[in-house]
Formats: C-alpha cells, structure tokens, sequence
C-alpha cells in the first residue's frame, strides 16, 4: 500500500521542481522503486515482531515509531548522500544524469515520511492480530477449542485477554535463527579470519578489476541511423547534392528501411537530446534513416558500412548508431597539436598510419586534411589608385556581382524575403568571366577587372581547427566490431609511444574521444566526493555519536566493489558511467545497513548487556529487515538489468548488495568485536563494559537519551 502512496507524493514533489519524465528520471524510479520500501519495511518488520511478543497492535505501532523513525531518517539520508556526486558534477555528464539524484532523493525522503507517519497508522489497521481470539463458529475457533480440551487447559475468553504478553513467545528460536546465531558466533570467534578473508576479497576484486570491459555511455536502441556524407574540401554544394541523390536511390530499394530524410549542406536539426550536431558545410549532407526494428538495423548498418561505401570511392561515408549521454563523435580521437600547421599535418599522418594499423577501427579520417581550391585577387594597388578605384570599392562591387546587394525587402504574411541585386548565372558562375567585369571608378567611367587584379589559383586551408590556442589535427576512427572505445584506446595508445617520444618542443599528442569524456565525467563526479564524505560522517555523528563507530561504518562502504566486480565480469557487462553512478550509490546503501545493525547493538549494550551477547543478538535480529531491504533494491534492478542503458549500473548494484548483505551480517560483528576487542567470556556477564567498548554514557546524557530505563522489550529474549 506505501508504495503507490509514495509515487504519488514523488510525482507531486516532481511536478513541483518541474523534473519531467525522460530516460533518466524513470530510469531513477525504477531504482527507487527498490529503495522507497526499505523503510516501511523496517517499520512493518518492528510492529511484526512486537506483535508476535504479545504487544498489541497500537502500542507495537507506536513503538515502532518511537524506536526507528531517527535511525531510518539517518539511513535514508546516507543512501541519497550517496547520489550527491552526481548533483554537483560540473560537466556535461553530470548535467545528463543529474535527474537519478533529483528523483531518488525525491522518492527517499518522501518514503521515510510515508513510513514513520502512514505505515504505523496502516500497520494498527491492517496487520492481523496473532493473539486475537477467532470466532468460536469459525474453523479456526473450533480447532482452538478442540486443542484446549485435548489439552485440559480451557479457558473463558476473559482469561485470554487479561494480559498482553499471555501469548507471547520468541519469534527468534526457530531452526533457522540458531543455526544463524551459531554462525555468528563462529564469525566473531574467529574473527581474524573472517576479516583477513575480506580483505583478501576485496584486493582480489581490485585486482580482477582492470578485466572489466571499460565503456564511457553504450549506444542508443533506437532505430534510426545516421549516415554523414563529405566530400572534399571545397565542394560544391550541387557536388553534394548529386552524391546524396545517389544515396537515396540506394536506400529507397532497400527493405530494412521505413524511412529517411536527408539534409544537404549542414546535419540534422536535434531531434535526440546527445544528437551531435554538425556545422554547416557545402560539402556535407546527413541522413537520419529509421529502419524497422533492431535486427533491420543492423543489417543495414553492415550494409552501409561494406558495400554502400565502397560505391563512394570519392567521399567519405560514416555510419553511426545514435548515442546515450554527452555526444562524443568519433568513440577514438587522436589529437595532434603544435605551433607550426606543416608539422602538425606531418605528425598527424604518422599517427593515422598506427591507428589504421588496428584491426578493431575502421573509417580512419583526419578533420582537417585535403586543402581548398580558392581563387586569390591580387590587386595592383598603384594601378588602380591611378584609375580611381579603391580596394573597398573592387571588394564592394564583386560581393554586389557574385553574391548579391541587398536593395529591398518584400513581405509575404509574416515572413521577410530579402531582394536582390546581382549579375546574371553566367558571370557568376564562370570564373573566366570575373576578369571581364566592370567595376565604376570615382571619374564616372568603367574599368575591367582585369586591368587592375590578376586571379591567382591556389590552395589553402578550409577550415583551421585549434585546440586550447594550438592548431590541432585530430585523427578519428570508427569501431568495426563491439568492441568499446576505451579498450580499442588503450589497444592503440602504446604503439604510438615513438611518436610521442619524438615529437619537438611544444607539440601535444593527446588521447581525444570517448576516454577523454569519460574522464571529464569521473572528474567532475571526483570532485564531489568530499562533499559526499561530509555530508555522511556528520549525519553518522549524529547518529552513532562515535567516531570509532563512523570510522566502522566508513570502512564497510568499499565491500560493495567485490560484488560490482564479480556480478560485471560474470555478466560480461562494460563498467561505464552509469555503473560507476551505480557504485558510489552503493556505498550509500551499505553504510545504511551498517548504520542500522550498529544502533542496535549500542542500544542494546545502553541496555545494560553484555557486548557479546548484544552482537549477536542484535545481528539476529536485524537479520529479517537487512536481508528484506536489501532484496527489495536487488528484485527492483532486475527490469533495469535488461536495460542497455541502465544494465551496467543495476548489475553492479545488484552483485554489490548480494555480497555486502552477507558481509553486514558476518564480516562487521567480526570486526566490531575485534575492534573493541570484545572476549568470549563476557558471554551472560550482563553488565556495562562502556569503557572498552565506548558505549559509556555519564548519568546525565542517559537521562538525555532516555537509556537510563532499562526496557525489557528491548532486551533479547535470550539474556
């Protein structure tokens, strides 16, 4: 019942803040979907057990309130904190991912309030009373009839209700929680082992880590593809246009394809929020073409890609699936920069050389290459100060000739359409006729162009692409395979190590592409790490009050990485942006459900017992609602498990939380009971070791903190 409450409460709070609906924030509440039942959970599994402790179902109600509201407040906070990096990411990766914190917080917050103020209210409603007496017609009535008289020990109904604990047993010594509390007890008996055990595992996913395929952002599933079409530098804009003809004939005769538009002289407008869009360019044209579904596009990417090209031998033709998150391009980008244009280019083709020499890249291109054809006027300035004619005046009269002067405009509704004046096709289209132009001189008569410029033709640039003040030449490539760019990156940046080590002074090499951005993005999400760190020791502070106890705590947020490692290279999964979010949001998680175990043993050492057996008890009983919580986010990564976008990240969550579970409830009493160094023998002493093991408290801060009361419904059952 809580969780259709607390959606509707995330999507009011969402409106609100104006966070739309879009890939990342469902993404965000599917995962949420997982973590927004913890703590009614927690909530529900405390009245459950008080009930079954012959509490009635107000007061159960009421002290699950009293007793778990501040520890799940402080938990729920810890497991958003664990999202804060990606709020305060400066990049343009943050800015796409900031919707999993936006609505993850959203959706944590509103179900602690759920919890503490709807879930007590629902549980004294709803949850069935086990020591309720059934109707004596009812089956239930008369089997408890039959049984008391089997028994002898019939009673009235007055006498079953006199008291509220005459039904109450302990719901903690079935089969299954003895033979856990033995294992608990062998975990802290043991406890060197069980902690030299992590830490081996732990090093050995370090270690098995660098086996993880690497991927900045996986492509998009969508069915469109994007074919770029450039021909060389200087073309025309009708060379351009009969190239994209010959294409769409092409497309048109194939099946695979529902449909297609074709953009002449620049890219497509942003129909996709990580369209990388291009600059206008006489030589370029950009089809989108949608295909049918995956399989059609697939082959008719392998189409495009093997026989299609091959019938553009003058051209360069790419091919492209659309991508997810922040628009790289090329996924593998050489740069090459220095001071001197020639050299660069030199340079430039040596690299070129080695990353064709891959097997894995196809389509290898420099963007800045072949040079334009240009025609250059040089003017006779004495000749034409002699004439009466001034380098303004030629430069004014062939714009007005070749390009057009704007004399007027014309309205036509709402639209303005500029009217101009400019010589006939043939003048402007033929160069041999530029010369022959008459161009006013300041005494009222005409001279030839010619008469006072020559035409030089000659080559040069197009177009100058600099990179931090530096003219750059990037050589680019495409994947031919399924490979990722990161490993396709790393397979070629050695090879080039000669080439680095050769360069002159002042000239850069550098790594481009999807590794570059990738880069950018964990940076940005790096520097929000110590805000993360603050932001959860204060709250851990305010909860523990310790700091070996936040420090314990804070030791068991990396356990996570063993599972993320194991569940990623089992799966085969790339570890990418989205998986790395998936990581540091884990810590979140596990430091939430050391928070919860380690409250429950102070409370029961304030409670006036022994530190052994508080550690084992509590881990008993913290054991149902840790185990519960934790299988609630795992069941909720399995829709996003079959994402290609959100996969990396659910897998990691998933493996992380299945292995630090198990590591909460063995590995942390070991290494609570080593760290305070709590002995056997302090087994059934029942008495305060405060000065050992911290939990001391002045008379003064007990009364403070209302331990001074010793509760015999907090104590476990088995002291």
């Amino acid at each position: 019942v809580s969780i259709p409450l607390v959606l509707a409460m995330t999507f009011a709070t969402m409106h609100y803040f104006d966070i739309g609906l879009h890939k990342i924030s469902l993404g965000a509440l599917v995962l949420s979907l997982g973590l927004l039942v913890d703590d009614a959970i927690i909530a529900v599994e405390m009245m459950a057990i008080k009930m079954e402790q012959g509490f009635s179902r107000l007061k159960a109600a009421a002290f699950a309130y009293e007793t778990t509201a501040f520890p799940m407040l402080t938990g729920t906070l810890v497991t958003a904190a664990g999202f804060l990096p990606i709020a305060t990411a400066e990049s343009s990766t943050g800015e796409y991912t900031r919707a999993l914190f936006q609505v993850t917080t959203i959706a944590l917050l509103v179900s602690w309030i759920a919890a503490v103020l709807f879930i007590p209210y629902l549980g004294e409603k709803m949850l069935p009373d086990p020591h309720a007496t059934p109707s004596p017609r009812s089956l239930d009535g008369r089997l408890r009839a039959l049984r008391e008289k089997l028994t002898g020990a019939a009673r009235t109904r007055g006498d079953e209700t006199a008291t509220p604990h005459a039904h109450a047993h302990d719901p903690y010594r079935s089969g299954f929680y003895r033979r856990f509390r033995a294992l608990v007890r062998m975990c802290i008996a043991r406890r060197w082992w069980v902690i030299g055990a992590t830490v081996a595992a732990f090093a050995a996913s370090l270690a098995l880590f660098g086996f993880v395929p690497q991927q900045f952002f996986p492509s998009s599933t969508r069915y469109e593809l994007l074919v770029d079409i450039e021909l060389a530098e200087g073309s025309s804009l009708k060379a351009t246009e009969a190239a994209a003809h010959k294409l769409e004939a092409m497309l048109a005769a194939r099946k695979e394809v529902d449909n297609y538009v074709a953009y002449v002289g620049n890219g497509s407008p942003r129909f996709y929020l990580p369209l990388d869009q291009q600059l206008p360019a006489a030589n370029f044209s950009q089809f989108v073409v949608r295909a049918h579904d995956t399989r059609s596009r697939e082959s008719l990417r392998h189409w495009l890609m093997e026989d299609a090209r091959r019938r553009f031998p003058e051209l360069q033709l790419r091919v492209t699936r659309l991508e997810n998150g922040p628009p790289v391009g090329y996924p593998v980008q050489f740069r090459v920069s220095g001071e001197h244009i020639e050299r660069v280019h030199e340079i430039a083709a040596q690299v070129k050389e080695k990353v064709a020499a891959n097997g894995n890249v196809t389509n290898v291109n420099l963007d800045w290459d072949e040079a334009s054809k240009v025609v250059r006027l040089v003017v006779d300035q004495e000749r034409a100060r002699a004439l009466g004619v001034s380098s303004q005046q030629l430069a004014g009269f062939l714009s007005g000739s070749l390009s057009g002067l704007r004399i007027s405009t014309y309205r036509e509704g709402n639209e303005l359409i500029g009217i101009l004046l400019r010589g006939p096709d043939d003048e402007r289209a033929r160069l041999d006729m530029i010369g022959s132009l008459a161009v006013p001189t300041t005494h009222g008569t005409a001279v030839p162009v010619m008469q006072i410029a020559r035409l030089d033709y000659v080559l040069e640039d197009g177009i100058l692409w600099h990179h931090n003040r530096l003219p750059t030449v990037t050589v680019r490539a495409d994947i031919r395979n399924d490979a990722t760019a990161p490993t396709v990156t790393g397979q070629i940046d050695p090879t080039l190590n000669a080439i680095r080590a050769a360069l002159p002074d002042g000239y850069l090499l550098e790594v481009g592409g999807a590794v570059e951005d990738a880069a950018r993005g964990q940076n940005s999400i790096k520097a929000g790490m110590p805000l993360f760190l603050l932001v959860v020791v204060s709250l851990l502070m305010l909860q523990l009050r310790s700091v070996p106890r936040v420090l314990l705590v804070l030791s068991t947020a990396p356990l996570g990485l063993i599972g993320a490692v194991l569940f990623l290279l089992a799966f085969r999964v790339p570890f990418g942006f989205v998986a790395m979010l998936g990581v540091i949001a884990l810590s979140g998680m596990i430091m939430r459900n050391s928070v919860i175990l380690i409250d429950q043993i102070e409370r029961d050492i304030a409670a006036g017992h022994d530190r052994w057996t508080a550690i084992v008890e509590s881990t008993v009983r913290r054991f149902r609602p840790i185990v519960l919580t934790a299988l609630a986010a795992i069941l909720a990564m399995v829709p996003l498990s079959r994402s290609v976008f959100f996969g990396p990240m659910a897998v990691a969550i998933m493996g992380g939380l299945i292995v630090a579970t198990l590591l909460t409830l063995l590995f942390l009493p070991a290494l609570y009971a080593a760290w305070f160094r709590v002995r056997a023998d302090e087994e059934g002493t029942g008495t305060r070791r405060g000065d050992e093991s911290g939990a001391h408290k002045s008379r003064s801060e007990e009364k403070r903190s209302g331990d001074t009361r010793v509760d015999p419904n907090r104590a476990p059952t088995s002291v």
